[in-house]
């Protein structure tokens, strides 16, 4: 399905919040109002740039330190849901609703009856609820945890995942349909450029797949990576040297996952996060 065409159909700008966050150098990000700013918000919106529309988990007001929440790219949202292989009339889980935008996307896709979006942000989730609502897509907007998935609407023949994780929840690999397929960042826990997955569920239900190219999305609330662990994780990359994110694969069991370099015989280790 071309999926350009549907992101050139649906102005992002229409799904981006009345705020948006901007680095202003020192360590700590501001806001840019709608109401106040607006010119200089609507060239933001309009942008092609990653957006932050959130930080400190909603708590930041005037300030902000760390960003919780963006809009991807328009290439990104192109690059994400092209690795789906969408067809007409799939049944798809979105795990991080964020703007909204990416699911109305997949509405226009495979139809918003067929979508489900989870949003761990209450906040997030009724300006992605209202947003979809004045777009014109009935997407189901969820407020709960992404990393339990959502049985209710299982199977799935896809599975979008728009933050990086570092372990791979199963109830995402147990709620997708045989033969279906998961679209997932990863936390930077084995290579720098927190890669891309692509896995493929199979009879059994494994999953497994190869890492797709560089990825860089914030992390899931209960996955978040500390900068001790990705320091660990870059020097052991290099030892190993420097291998392309291209290279390395991961297969996922309910027994738990295993990365592995070329080869599913040839697993890596990989800094243990929770340490």
């Amino acid at each position: 399905m071309d999926v350009r065409e549907a992101v050139l159909a649906i102005p992002r700008a229409d799904f981006i919040p009345d705020v948006i966050w901007v680095h202003r150098g020192d360590g700590w990000s501001v806001p840019v109002r709608r109401d106040q700013e607006p010119e200089r918000w609507a060239e933001l919106a309009n942008s092609g740039d990653s957006l932050v529309i959130q930080m400190d988990d909603g708590k930041a007001v005037e300030k902000g330190a760390w960003p919780t929440s963006s809009s991807t790219t328009p290439d990104g949202v192109i690059e994400m849901i092209g690795l789906l292989d969408l067809e007409p009339g799939m049944r798809v889980l979105e795990i991080g609703t964020g703007s909204g935008y990416s699911a109305a996307v997949l509405a226009y896709l495979v139809g918003a009856e067929n979508v489900v979006s989870i949003e761990v942000d209450a906040m997030l989730a009724d300006h992605a609820r209202r947003a979809l609502d004045r777009a014109g897509y009935a997407v189901r907007v969820v407020t709960g945890d992404g990393m339990q998935g959502y049985a209710v609407g299982a199977p799935y023949d896809r599975v979008a995942v728009t933050a990086a994780v570092h372990t791979l929840p199963y109830a995402w690999v147990q709620q997708t349909t045989p033969g279906g397929i998961l679209v997932v960042p990863w936390a930077p826990t084995f290579h720098p450029d927190g890669p891309l997955a692509k896995l493929t569920v199979a009879d059994d239900r494994t999953a497994a797949g190869r890492f797709i190219g560089p990825g860089n999305y914030m992390p899931v609330r209960d996955q978040r990576v500390s900068q001790g662990v990705l320091q660990q994780a870059r020097e052991r990359w290099i030892n190993a040297g420097r291998p392309a994110c291209t290279r390395y694969g991961i297969t996922v069991s309910a027994e738990g996952q295993r990365i592995w370099l070329d080869s599913p015989a040839n697993p890596v280790t990989t800094v243990n996060p929770e340490k």
